[in-house]
């Protein structure tokens, strides 16, 4: 133990003893996400060989469960090859920005009310911060790695997750409003009686949406689509480096889950496990959750980048605002909860319904088609039916 002088000594402006424990806060968090990322990245094998009728890893270790592990060691001793007109600074910098992003996100996000690096006031806010940057290192990767279809992908990361920033933002602003504060384990502790599920399920699809596209997963992982743009921002990148990136999607998706977890579902609140094992709800929910993403994933396919940017600019924002329109009517007039939960539940309606109307459009202009050609077909073989033909004595 640090004490007498020592222990004053301010670092960043904390004091050393502080400092040291968050140095160990973030070694430990770092060892913990890196378990979960191996973890996930196993658990997306065996849902996805279950939906498409596939055992998945069976081999390296019990169940496949080291086959993670394996991928890992290979990924971190292949040949690392930059091109040779990079921007090698840039091409460098680019996957150590989106990583460490990635990172500083979560160390704010507790796993219980102990469990957290550092807890902040302002939480929410400074985890929207460190998301945006991230989009900053998706850019210059594209741009540093002197590819065409690198910067392209560059390009679509950048309108997307821009777009997509709005609604999740728009979200967590209504959820501030109704636990009072912007701080995460307030959020939750405004959840002791009922979950906000209950009384925002509109604001809970729209943060799941836009968070699946903010870390471009199926059905919104058009920015580095292999069948358009070759992998997009990762086109040039091999190896370590690849892996980095590997590494922070998979970090940003387990974040996303966490902070539906957290903002809609209780977070680590739950009838029975109390006290140190509040963590075990938590991560349920977290991987339930994961769960969706993952089916999602072996379910729907990818949208086109006009229908991508629609959604979100035609449905999303509109949406998202109101969101935070309702909450706060809800909030001014003091109405009881079961009146925002039918608001909400009637904008999750009318969305469902003209959502529908979209995607069965092209089926219904294709059926009509076909209908009047089946139309056309019948009475043509019934004109035909009906002439006199050469052999036919006509009447005098």
């Amino acid at each position: 133990m640090l004490s007498g002088p020592l222990e004053s000594v301010p670092i960043l402006g904390v004091s050393l003893v502080d400092f040291v424990w968050i140095v160990v806060g973030l070694l430990a968090m770092f060892a913990a996400l890196s378990v979960i990322v191996l973890s996930m990245t196993w658990l997306e094998r065996k849902v996805l060989a279950r939906l498409q009728l596939r055992l998945g890893p069976t081999r390296t270790g019990p169940m496949g469960m080291l086959q993670p592990i394996a991928d890992a060691i290979k990924l971190i001793l292949k040949e690392d090859i930059v091109p040779s007109n990079s921007e090698r600074l840039i091409f460098w910098a680019a996957p150590l920005i989106v990583v460490i992003s990635a990172f500083m996100i979560w160390v704010t996000i507790p796993g219980t009310h102990a469990a957290v690096v550092k807890n902040l006031d302002l939480g929410l806010l400074y985890i929207i911060a460190f998301a945006v940057v991230g989009i900053l290192g998706l850019i210059l990767a594209g741009w540093g790695s002197a590819n065409k279809y690198g910067t392209l992908g560059g390009l679509r990361a950048a309108a997307q997750l821009i777009s997509y920033e709005i609604p999740i933002i728009m979200v967590v602003v209504s959820m501030a409003m109704l636990a009072g504060s912007l701080d995460i384990r307030e959020v939750v502790a405004g959840q002791s009686s009922y979950p906000y599920l209950a009384i925002q399920p509109l604001g809970l699809v729209i943060f799941f949406i836009a968070g699946l596209a903010e870390v471009g997963r199926t059905p919104f992982d058009i920015y580095f689509a292999e069948s358009e743009i070759v992998g997009g921002p990762f086109i040039e990148y091999s190896g370590a480096h690849w892996s980095v990136f590997f590494l922070a999607e998979y970090i940003n998706t387990f974040a996303i889950a966490a902070l539906v977890a957290l903002l809609f579902l209780g977070g680590w609140s739950g009838p029975w496990l109390t006290g140190n094992w509040d963590i075990v709800w938590f991560l349920l929910k977290t991987y339930g959750v994961l769960l969706v993403v993952f089916w999602i994933r072996g379910t729907l396919p990818r949208l086109r980048i006009d229908q991508l940017m629609a959604f979100a600019w035609k449905i999303m924002v509109p949406l998202s605002f109101l969101t935070v329109v309702m909450t706060a009517v809800y909030l001014f007039y003091d109405w009881p909860a079961w009146t925002l939960t039918l608001m909400s539940l009637a904008g999750l309606l009318i969305v469902g319904v003209v959502i529908y109307r979209k995607m069965m459009g092209p089926a219904n202009r294709v059926a009509e088609v076909w209908a009047r050609q089946q139309a056309l077909r019948a009475q043509t073989s019934g004109s035909a039916q009906s002439a006199p033909t050469d052999h036919q004595a006509t009447p005098t």
